[in-house]
């Protein structure tokens, strides 16, 4: 079973949430009908932006981890590559991949492939 890792925002360059999840469609519709209380529906944060498949979920959290120490402003340009003109990316999930793929001479390459 493949990890996602996703970002959320409520309008472009706005708040960023990151969150990781096994089921992307499933997980951004709770966030946009405010399923549970927490950062995206105090912050109105329902707007799928980014998002990345990993191989697995053990690989996606480690993922996720990592960004959330980024800041902002790189969050800014991984989530623009992806997204120039951050659309809503809810209505694309099954259109769209985006698999992380590492640097070939990281420890974690093999499990990539």
């Amino acid at each position: 079973m493949c990890g996602f890792v996703y970002m959320m925002s409520d309008k472009p360059r706005g708040v960023i949430y990151t969150g990781v999840t096994s089921d992307l469609q499933g997980r951004i519709w709770e966030h946009r009908n405010e399923v549970r209380e927490g950062f995206t529906s105090k912050y109105q944060a329902k707007n799928l932006i980014w998002f990345e498949r990993h191989p697995n979920i053990v690989l996606a959290i480690q993922c996720e981890k990592s960004l959330k120490r980024y800041r902002r402003e790189w969050k800014i340009r991984l989530i623009e590559e992806l997204n120039p003109t951050w659309l809503v990316l809810y209505e694309e999930i099954d259109r769209i991949d985006n698999p992380y793929m590492p640097h070939r001479n990281t420890t974690r390459w093999n499990d990539y492939n």
